[in-house]
């Protein structure tokens, strides 16, 4: 039995002419066809190049445009072509002159032997793939499409709107249901034979002719009329992106290829001369190892959505993602303290001691950027110039979340820092956000500055804490966000610690028996109780008595006694 090859060429004939070199060592006659859009001169070139190699035609030429006829057209001549010439053909194979085989012909020879009657091509109705692309799937046998969608492309579009509004929709013809597939097959003679032959043909190609790529549907559709069993796969490994466009294959996707078992693949980068001199070289077979393109499935998956979606809190320079759009705002977990720092002395060496995690203070503070140890600059080249900070406020703390992966940030902010990420942070599904609210009163209550100062800054701060626990309660809000007043947290400071400490899931964290020092909050009741009589309400605090405000503290423990 021999198979016969059909390769419709283009560009790139010096590959072209390597292939066809290899099938015909093989003992494969084939067929070629070469666009019309190749200059006289380069094809009688090329005629002249394989002229010394057996068993090998050249079809009429016809011109191909991506998703017009001509490509079916010239797929017909040639089939016809070898059907009438190389009548020892029984299976027919389609290919381009960027495919390469991967596997020893005599390897795809034996696998066709062994299955005599059977039509490998891809054939699925419109309604059970998602392949399509452009937005058009039954569309494209409904309505015409006589303009190219690349070289007209208003012109297409203003036509299939024209159509739509004027439900102008073709009938399709009797007897078939339309398919669709990859346009690169294997198929019998006889199921080849009985298409290029069929009575009703003029009518099914005046009909093809003004379908949308019909490359992908023409053979795919007829096959199910004639064929007495079908394979519904391609044998050739072809890959596409998230557009439709296939993939390349360069040098480094070798061992890729391999994988695959399969016995041709394309499309082939015309430069990859290490994919050429490999497979075009190879002796061992794989012993009738069935092709498995599902095995590298996987990495093509990763590869589109790398593409489409990036990688979590890691935008090109060149530009940013649509807001909403990013494929995670950060990269890692992080922790926000508010109000913390104010009630407790020693809050940040006390949470890096318990937690064993960087720890910074306010990285939005107005006047510079406090990182751990106040320096001056940290991973990744940040430093603490707050004009360069806020020259982008978002992508300050993208970056530092990026550059210290594998290292839990945790850092300070307040209503006196600058608020530009507050509801970036709030959405941040990656942000742990404990809130003590009002805990800005308490630097406040212990300045000795004018009372009506005092007022005034109070009535601000109120109001910008205001609006960010607004956007932290917004349904919008993605981030694991716990919120006290500041009378309700320091009833039991201790359990709100362990709290926080637990949501943080710190390693080797035992319970918490040690607080970090308080603030004296001795009048503090007064203090509020004053800005209440001067007209401004301080009601982020909770309840708090107009007396001294009693602190929570830990119990002291009686030591143990002897009875006797």
């Amino acid at each position: 039995m021999t198979v016969g090859v059909v390769m419709l060429v283009h560009t790139a004939l010096h590959r072209a002419e390597q292939v066809i070199r290899h099938w015909s060592a093989a003992g494969c006659p084939v067929v070629i066809h070469v666009d019309k859009n190749v200059d006289r001169a380069t094809y009688d070139d090329f005629v002249q190049q394989v002229a010394d190699i057996p068993d090998v035609k050249f079809s009429k030429r016809h011109r191909c445009e991506w998703g017009t006829w001509g490509i079916v057209a010239a797929t017909q001549s040639a089939s016809r072509m070898m059907l009438d010439h190389f009548p020892d053909v029984r299976h027919v194979y389609l290919a381009s002159g960027s495919c390469l085989p991967l596997r020893p012909v005599k390897d795809l020879m034996d696998y066709l032997k062994k299955r005599p009657r059977t039509d490998f091509i891809e054939s699925a109705t419109t309604a059970d793939v998602p392949w399509t692309q452009g937005g058009l799937d039954f569309e494209r046998f409904t309505l015409r499409f006589p303009f190219s969608w690349r070289k007209h492309r208003f012109l297409f579009d203003r036509y299939v709107e024209f159509q739509r509004r004027m439900k102008m929709y073709r009938r399709v013809p009797d007897g078939i249901v339309p398919h669709m597939g990859s346009q690169w097959w294997c198929l019998t003679r006889q199921t080849l034979s009985a298409i290029l032959e069929d009575p009703d043909r003029p009518t099914y190609d005046v009909y093809f002719k003004r379908v949308w790529i019909p490359d992908e549907s023409y053979f795919q559709t007829l096959v199910r009329l004639y064929s007495q069993h079908i394979e519904s796969r391609s044998l050739t490994l072809s890959k596409f992106d998230y557009q439709g466009k296939p993939h390349i294959f360069y040098d480094d996707h070798l061992q890729l290829l391999r994988r695959s078992d399969c016995f041709v693949a394309r499309k082939i980068w015309p430069d990859a001369n290490r994919l050429y001199d490999n497979f075009l070289n190879e002796k061992n077979p794989l012993k009738g190892a069935e092709p498995n393109p599902g095995k590298i499935d996987r990495i093509f998956s990763k590869a589109v959505e790398r593409r489409t979606r990036g990688r979590a809190g890691l935008f090109m320079q060149s530009r940013l993602p649509r807001p909403g759009h990013e494929n995670g705002f950060t990269s890692a977990p992080y922790s926000v303290f508010e109000g913390f720092s104010d009630l407790f002395e020693d809050f940040e060496p006390w949470l890096a001691r318990m937690t064993g995690t960087r720890v910074h203070g306010h990285l939005y503070a107005k006047d510079r950027v406090e990182f751990e140890g106040r320096q001056k600059t940290f991973s990744g080249a940040l430093c603490d110039n707050p004009k360069l900070r806020d020259h982008h406020a978002q992508l300050f703390l993208v970056n530092l979340i990026w550059n210290t992966r594998g290292e839990r940030q945790c850092f300070q902010f307040g209503p006196t820092d600058s608020q530009f990420i507050s509801w970036d942070i709030a959405k941040d599904a990656n942000a742990q956000i404990s809130v003590i609210t009002g805990a800005w009163a308490i630097p406040l209550f212990q300045s000795n500055r004018n009372f009506s100062d005092i007022r005034a800054d109070a009535a601000e701060l109120q109001r910008i804490e205001s609006e960010h626990l607004n956007a932290l309660r917004s349904p919008w809000a993605k981030a694991k966000v716990r919120i006290w007043t500041l009378a309700d947290f320091i009833e039991t400071p201790m359990e709100a610690l362990q709290t926080v400490l637990d949501e943080m899931a710190a390693k080797n964290l035992r319970r918490v028996t040690e607080a970090p020092k308080m603030a004296d909050l001795t009048g503090f009741g007064q203090f509020l109780q004053n800005l209440k009589n001067q007209g401004m309400h301080p009601y982020l605090m909770g309840d708090f008595p107009a007396d001294n405000a009693p602190v929570a503290q830990r119990p002291t423990r009686r030591k143990p006694y002897l009875v006797r």
